[in-house]
């Protein structure tokens, strides 16, 4: 087993997390009807503010599923993982025959599932509770109680590598889990944000700077929090003053500084994936796609990158591109404005979108299967 930065198991992102869950527990689901044995659970390893908690209770949301949510980490007493000592004397004339049952605690679930028990962030609990919830994970029961049937354990656990109060875990412990780590990736996670409603403004940011989000103060999470409270301020740049409050107040200061100078440098600059898809005179086409590229330091593509990024996105959901959209695309990936090796990505993403049978299927055929295109990719496989 694997400990790399003091995670474990293999490292994918959140949408690659959110299928893996949903499968592995449907299949769980299976196996433990067939076999009536329960299934090994599973430790989602990452660093604060990716949104572990929050994939794990989409899953069961999703699937109308329930979810028990449970944080040994806010247990204080033994007594609070296995529950409390009730004495039992099933006839009081005989004598001798009293035993004594622990009471499920109240995060149990007592409803049979589908259902989620998700243990959070369990290596912050102290030595004692870690160890104790040993037999709960091998046997999804503690002294007197067990799970109900055809429920699952998520947990969720933060790196040991030394920057985290963290209790280690030891390999009898670990080995009753299936781990993987969940990474930032800016592509699945602006894909996420798209669909969650999040601030535009904040998405290209994100994808023109994904460096910038995985810092002390700046994750996922506080970007989340800062893009909500600045969606209702159109201007962000009339703005200004409260806007960089807001920002210094949810984030690193070197990734407000870096907000701040986006909005005032940059943003205007990156066209919306709809505007974009509706010009259709090559000459507009080169005129944006060189004031993407080109600064005062030389050649940029950042910008450009975010711009393809985010067409990527929108031609994977329902929208339904114009008609001459692929007059564009196809003149995108033959442009010598863009680096070939960026071109090549791009073509190799709309490929994927096309697999997606998305409204934009017919116009993606047409644009990935161009002659001079596909003589000018065939070369690079």
């Amino acid at each position: 087993m694997s400990n790399e930065n003091g995670c474990y198991g293999a490292r994918i992102n959140g949408r690659e997390l959110f299928d893996l869950l949903g499968k592995v527990l449907e299949a769980n689901l299976v196996f433990e009807g067939e076999t009536g044995r329960r299934p090994t659970p599973i430790c989602i390893w990452g660093t604060h503010g990716l949104g572990k908690t929050e994939i794990a209770m989409e899953v069961a949301r999703s699937r109308h599923w329930k979810l028990a949510y449970c944080a040994p980490a806010q247990f204080e007493e033994m007594g609070d993982l296995h529950g409390l000592p009730f004495k039992i004397d099933p006839d009081p004339t005989v004598f001798g025959d009293e035993r004594t049952v622990y009471l499920p605690p109240e995060w149990v679930p007592t409803d049979e599932g589908p259902g989620i028990l998700l243990l959070d962030d369990i290596n912050r609990a102290d030595d004692r509770i870690l160890r104790g919830t040993m037999q709960l994970l091998q046997n999804f029961e503690m002294f007197s109680w067990s799970l109900p049937a055809n429920w699952q354990i998520v947990v969720t656990a933060n790196p040991d590598s030394g920057d985290y109060s963290v209790t280690p875990m030891d390999e009898a412990m670990l080995t009753r889990m299936i781990h993987v780590t969940l990474n930032f990736d800016e592509k699945a996670w602006a894909e996420w944000a798209l669909g969650a409603g999040i601030d535009e403004r904040g998405i290209n940011f994100v994808l023109t700077y994904p460096e910038m989000v995985t810092m002390k103060r700046t994750t996922p999470r506080t970007l989340v929090q800062f893009f909500s409270q600045i969606k209702n301020i159109p201007d962000l740049i009339q703005e200004r003053q409260m806007v960089e409050i807001l920002s210094k107040g949810c984030l690193d200061a070197e990734t407000a500084d870096a907000f701040m100078n986006f909005v005032e440098q940059s943003l205007h600059q990156i066209p919306s994936p709809e505007d974009f898809l509706q010009l259709e005179d090559k000459q507009k086409i080169n005129e944006q796609l060189t004031r993407l590229t080109q600064s005062e330091k030389g050649v940029r593509l950042d910008l450009l990158n975010t711009l393809m990024s985010r067409l990527i996105i929108k031609l994977s959901t329902e929208y339904q591109p114009p008609v001459k959209a692929d007059e564009l695309l196809i003149h995108m990936l033959k442009s010598q404005l863009i680096p070939v090796d960026l071109r090549y990505t791009f073509h190799k993403d709309l490929m994927k979108v096309r697999m997606q049978k998305k409204p934009s299927m017919e116009i993606l055929t047409k644009v990935i299967s161009d002659a001079e295109v596909l003589s000018q990719f065939v070369k690079m496989q």
